[in-house]
C-alpha cells in the first residue's frame, strides 16, 4: 500500500496545492464573488502628512516615512548605546551576537574592500550604514499603527490602523544615503590623490590619445549611474517585498472580490514574509554597505 511518505516529491507538492485549491474553489462556489472593488494597494505607500510644514518650496511635513526614519535611527542608536554600556569580560548571548556582527562588518565588509588605514577611518561610517538600513528594513515588517490610508473609530477618534511600511521603501531615503556615499568617496579620492590625479585615474593605465576620451566619458557616466543603481536597488527590493506581502496577504482577494482566494494567497504571503525578513532585509543592508566600502577603497587605490 502506497503511503504519503513513499510518494514522489512532485506528487506531494501536487497534493499540497490541491489541499489549498479545493477548499478555495468550494468556498468560492458557496459564497460567490462580491465583484471588483476600488481598493488600491499602492495607496498604502501614500505619505499623508501628520503635521504639514512647508518652508517656501521645501516640504518638511511629518509623514509616515519621517516617523519610520526617526524610529530606525533611534532604535539603532539606543540599541548600540545600551549594549556598549553593558559589555562584560564574559559575554552573554546578546553580547556574543553583537560582537559577531561587529567582526562581520569589520572584516567581511570594511577590511575586505579597503586597506587597513582606510578601514579604520571609514568603518564607523560603513558599519552605521549597515546597521541603520538593517534596522529600518526589519521594523518595516512589524505592523505598526501609522497607516493613514485606513482608520478605525475608537471612542470617537479616528485612529490609524496597523500596517507594514519601511523608510527604505521611500526612494528619498535610499537616495539621500546614496548621495552621502557618493560625495564621501569622491572627497576621499580627491583628498588622497589630488583632483587631477584622481580624475586621471578614471582612465585605465596605459591608455592615451584619442582612445582615452571615450573611456573617460564612459567612466564619468558610470559614476553618476551609481547614484541610481545604489539607491534604486535598495528601494525597489524593499518596496517589491512589501507589495508582494500586501497582495498575497489579502490585497489580491479584495481586488478580485474573491474572499476564498485568501485561502491560497495567505500561506504564500507568510512564505514571502519569512523570506523577506530573514534574507532580504539583511542582504540589502549588506549589499549597500559592501558597495560603499568598495567605492571608498576604489577611490584611493593606485590603479582604478
Amino acid at each position: 500500500m502506497t503511503t504519503l511518505k513513499n510518494l514522489p516529491t512532485l506528487a506531494k507538492v501536487g497534493l499540497g496545492f490541491a489541499a489549498l485549491l479545493i477548499p478555495a474553489v468550494l468556498l468560492g462556489i458557496i459564497f460567490g464573488s462580491s465583484g471588483e472593488t476600488d481598493f488600491q494597494p499602492q495607496a498604502e505607500f501614500e505619505l499623508t502628512p501628520y503635521i504639514a510644514l512647508e518652508l517656501g518650496p521645501v516640504d518638511l511635513s511629518i509623514t509616515k516615512a519621517v516617523v519610520y526614519l526617526v524610529l530606525a535611527a533611534g532604535i539603532t542608536l539606543g540599541l548600540m548605546l545600551y549594549i556598549a554600556k553593558r559589555m562584560e569580560a564574559r559575554p552573554n548571548r546578546v553580547q556574543t551576537m553583537v560582537e559577531t556582527a561587529y567582526t562581520f562588518m569589520r572584516d567581511s565588509i570594511a577590511r575586505n574592500n579597503m586597506d587597513d588605514a582606510m578601514a579604520r577611518r571609514w568603518f564607523p561610517f560603513v558599519g552605521t550604514l549597515f546597521l541603520f538600513i538593517w534596522v529600518s528594513n526589519i521594523i518595516g515588517y512589524i505592523p505598526l499603527p501609522f497607516n493613514t490610508t485606513h482608520t478605525i473609530a475608537v471612542g470617537g477618534l479616528e485612529l490609524p490602523t496597523f500596517a507594514i511600511y519601511a523608510a527604505t521603501a521611500n526612494i528619498s531615503v535610499p537616495l539621500v544615503l546614496t548621495l552621502m556615499v557618493w560625495i564621501a568617496y569622491h572627497v576621499e579620492g580627491v583628498r588622497a590623490k589630488g583632483p587631477i590625479k584622481y580624475i586621471k585615474g578614471w582612465v585605465p593605465a596605459g591608455v592615451s590619445g584619442v582612445a582615452a576620451f571615450p573611456l573617460f566619458l564612459i567612466e564619468a557616466i558610470s559614476q553618476f549611474v551609481r547614484i541610481i543603481s545604489l539607491s534604486v536597488r535598495l528601494f525597489a527590493n524593499i518596496l517589491a517585498g512589501h507589495l508582494l506581502i500586501l497582495f498575497m496577504g489579502g490585497g489580491l482577494a479584495v481586488i478580485l472580490g474573491l474572499a476564498a482566494l485568501g485561502w491560497i494567497t495567505l500561506p504564500i504571503a507568510w512564505v514571502f514574509f519569512l523570506f523577506e525578513i530573514v534574507l532580504i532585509a539583511t542582504l540589502q543592508a549588506f549589499i549597500f554597505a559592501t558597495l560603499t566600502a568598495i567605492y571608498l577603497g576604489e577611490a584611493v587605490a593606485e590603479s582604478h
